[in-house]
């Protein structure tokens, strides 16, 4: 297909759909736990977890020079507090919107975490958490914020911590200052760090280029190891709550389409551009994976500046996830609180669990369990059982799959809305015709 000139967008989704006659395929040959599929699903994985490692590898190294190379083309300067203010701003106040949409979505299908059979598996994911639970200690919000600062910034090019992108991207803003005040003292070094930054740069958008191009093979093989491997029987058992789950999520996404109006734009092209990147993290279940995917799509795309792209991108990790820290803690508790004997509907109960949720956003790992750890946060807070988060074990791939969509689809938002709103944004680019703009390229 790439030997014919056939367009990026269309061989993500070829790889896509033989992914999924594919993975259906081995699942009705074989069966889900068969060992036969499990030796299969190990070959897979060279291509399919191979690409997510690929993507991973060039993470930290891409919003680093990323963020950097912004004060060199002095895109970021004056204006750094307001951005980054606005940008966390649109991540944390969507979290709490999607609080208020998974509450919704719970109360209107009736979801009672007592109806569902608790079986070897369920007891043993709840007793999974509960440890993990007791093991994360004191979790308030200004702990979760030193969690956040880079006490060794190298050590965080490790990818060691949870927040280590974030850690990455605020090292990276204190050499950035620290290059503007160069430029001011000493221009002829200034100069030379600039060239030194700038062909760094290159180099790792040169990378980037290599490892995106492998696109439609990672996600045939990850959708093919995903179909194969589903339980469909646990899927019909709890159809209800993976429909409850998906319209909270689907409801989310239209809000951000909602926020692309309100700046003005046209909702209909960021569906069209970001749907490689939501595709991916649908695919993946990793909005750290994700990553390079959704800054190329912002700055290639949509017209987003590379210090807006990369700090909404990278930021978006670990703060304000609309469907891993929002809708599904939301959802747990409503669903948890009437086994407990308490009254859901309860105005103060509603409130509280609104704030707990955004706040709890904070510091929320982009890989997976994140959303495990932002359930265990919001469950711990309000007093409710901690283990009955793991009541949904055999559908969580599935509804993590639209989860780590709609986390990435709020960080692109956020992206584009703040671009648009510091007049920042490149509209050529973002109504530009979608053949010319191969984020591959």
């Amino acid at each position: 297909m790439h030997r014919k000139k056939v367009s990026f967008s269309k061989r993500v989704f070829a790889g896509l759909g033989l992914g999924i006659l594919f993975g259906f395929i081995l699942h009705i040959a074989y069966g889900a736990e068969s060992d036969i599929l499990s030796k299969s699903v190990s070959w897979f994985n060279i291509v399919g977890t191979g690409y997510v490692k690929l993507l991973q590898m060039i993470v930290v190294p891409l919003v680093f020079i990323s963020i950097l190379g912004a004060f060199t083309k002095v895109t970021i300067g004056k204006n750094f507090g307001k951005m980054a203010g606005m940008i966390l701003g649109i991540l944390v106040g969507t979290t709490a919107i999607a609080a208020i949409v998974g509450i919704a979505a719970s109360l209107l299908f009736g979801l009672d975490a007592s109806e569902i059979v608790q079986g070897e598996a369920e007891t043993a994911r709840g007793l999974s958490i509960e440890e993990r639970s007791a093991g994360m200690g004191d979790q308030a919000l200004p702990n979760q914020i030193l969690d956040l600062l880079p006490a060794n910034p190298f050590l965080d090019f490790t990818g060691a911590r949870p927040t280590s992108t974030i850690g990455v991207v605020i090292f990276a803003a204190f050499l950035g200052f620290a290059y503007l005040a160069l430029v001011r003292r000493d221009e002829e070094n200034a100069n030379l760090v600039k060239k030194g930054i700038d062909a760094v740069y290159s180099l790792v958008m040169g990378v980037v280029r290599i490892v995106l191009r492998l696109t439609p093979y990672g996600i045939l093989a990850i959708i093919a190891r995903t179909v194969a491997t589903s339980d469909f029987a646990a899927i019909y058992s709890l159809g209800k709550f993976v429909l409850a789950s998906y319209v909270a999520l689907i409801v989310m996404f239209i809000i951000h389409l909602v926020i692309i109006s309100i700046s003005g734009l046209n909702p209909i092209t960021y569906v069209k551009k970001a749907s490689e990147a939501l595709l991916f993290a649908f695919s993946s279940r990793s909005s750290a994976g994700a990553l390079p995917l959704n800054i190329k799509t912002q700055t290639d795309r949509l017209g987003v500046p590379d210090g807006v792209a990369n700090f909404a991108g990278s930021f978006g990790l670990s703060i304000g996830q609309n469907g891993c820290a929002g809708v599904y803690p939301a959802m747990l508790a409503i669903m948890i609180a009437p086994t407990v004997g308490q009254n859901p509907l309860e105005p103060t109960f509603l409130i509280t669990l609104i704030v707990v949720v955004a706040i709890s956003s904070f510091g929320v790992a982009g890989v997976g369990g994140g959303a495990t750890f932002a359930a265990i946060l919001v469950l711990s807070a309000l007093n409710l059982p901690v283990a009955l988060a793991g009541l949904l074990i055999s559908v969580e791939p599935l509804i993590d799959m639209g989860r780590t969509a709609l986390n990435v689809s709020g960080s692109m938002t956020a992206g584009v809305a703040t671009a648009r709103a510091s007049g920042e944004l490149d509209k050529d680019v973002y109504n530009g015709s979608l053949e010319h703009q191969s984020i591959e390229a």
